[in-house]
């Protein structure tokens, strides 16, 4: 009996001993998470026979996929600025985070009718042309102006444009041009008026439910990856609709089902908030407001607000002034506005065309904006120094 008593006793002590042996070997939670948070932490070191066979798998994918298909994140080729075209409105590129809509990324904007969806979309092609680029405008709604396009400084001759007969049609007419790499944007005017080919050919009143949806969707499957090589924007606009029988929240949505809303790396929501008048009391042009509802490559929720003028577009003097004023890089002083201690003009119409008189003044305002949110200060957005030296 005291035999058995010993041989247990031997058997927990030898527990507890081993137990008290891995707690000394294991550090603790908090112990780990310091280590990992410390600049101690040190990298896992990769045993020659796994690198090996990494190296040589990786080097098959190489191989079937071609040069690019799998990098190290830490690559200098992996990791690159974002590319963008700007807008043309200043406090919407700043508003996006990175100076405009990005390069090779689906984007999406969307707002009632006459809220200025085309007009931004001509002058982001507008841009893109004077950045020496070629763009594509597939018309769905068989809507374009060409008249008003080159109001907005198009170059028609150098602009696509396609009317197709069907969703189908449309989508795969820029898959063809994204898949050319000649493109840098491609705009689509608009979802709503994607129809499905099934739904043309069908007799009026026809049930089509979920028919625009599976279009959109496997159309987007295929144009994402390619759009991202190619470093094709694709812009598409699209319509409100309101969901029946929503009694709280927000009964808005968009048509087209929900996946240009997941792969799109830019959602912007533009609404018309208030009609400009002259003296007159003629209407001139809208106030518009742009929210950006999702962003894939900035912070998103940011809003902007400009100014859009009919025959004329989107009022880029206008958007300086409003911009400088708010970094507080232009000084608005009763009337009279002033850059560097310099007068602009004397009421932000009087300033707006002498913007539109001298593009190297706008230019300079533009860069000392940047510099301030930059945070660099130019030798021209500090003028006291200047004169004090």
């Amino acid at each position: 009996m005291a035999t058995k008593t010993t041989e247990k006793s031997d058997k927990v002590e030898k527990t507890v001993k081993a137990a008290s042996e891995r707690s000394a070997e294991k550090p603790d939670k908090a112990e780990r998470v310091a280590k990992a948070d410390g600049a101690e932490a040190t990298a896992r070191v990769i045993s020659p026979t796994r690198q090996r066979d990494l190296e040589a798998a990786l080097s098959t994918i190489i191989k079937s996929y071609g040069e690019g298909s799998i990098m190290r994140l830490g690559e200098a080729n992996a990791h690159q600025a974002i590319e963008v075209i700007p807008t043309g409105a200043l406090g919407l590129d700043l508003a996006l985070g990175v100076g405009g809509l990005p390069r090779g990324r689906v984007v999406e904007i969307y707002g009632p009718e006459s809220s200025g969806k085309t007009t931004l979309m001509l002058h982001v092609i507008a841009n893109a042309q004077k950045m020496g680029g070629l763009a594509a405008f597939i018309d769905a709604e068989h809507a374009l102006d060409p008249g008003y396009a080159k109001k907005l400084g198009v170059n028609l001759d150098d602009l696509l444009v396609s009317q197709p007969d069907c969703g189908e049609e449309a989508l795969t007419i820029c898959e063809t041009l994204a898949r050319s790499n000649a493109l840098d944007v491609i705009v689509i005017d608009s979802v709503a008026a994607l129809v499905p080919k099934a739904e043309l050919e069908g007799e009026m009143g026809m049930a089509t439910m979920g028919m625009q949806a599976r279009l959109m969707s496997q159309g987007l499957r295929k144009l994402t990856a390619i759009l991202n090589k190619s470093k094709t924007t694709c812009v598409f606009t699209n319509q409100l609709r309101e969901k029946v029988g929503v009694m709280f929240g927000n009964p808005e949505t968009t048509p087209g089902g929900k996946a240009l809303k997941f792969y799109a790396s830019v959602r912007l929501d533009i609404r018309r908030k208030d009609t400009l008048k002259d003296a007159a009391g003629n209407a001139i042009g809208n106030h518009v407001k742009v929210k950006v509802v999702k962003n894939k490559v900035a912070p998103p929720f940011s809003e902007t607000e400009f100014d859009i003028i009919y025959n004329h577009g989107i009022n880029k003097e206008g958007s300086i002034l409003d911009v400088g004023i708010e970094n507080g890089v232009v000084d608005k002083k009763g009337a009279w506005l002033q850059f560097a201690g310099d007068l602009i003009g004397q009421g932000k119409e009087a300033a707006q065309r002498a913007l539109a008189e001298k593009p190297e003044l706008a230019k300079k305002i533009v860069e000392a904006i940047m510099a301030k949110r930059s945070g660099v200060t130019t030798e021209a957005a500090k003028p006291e120094v200047a004169k004090a030296a």
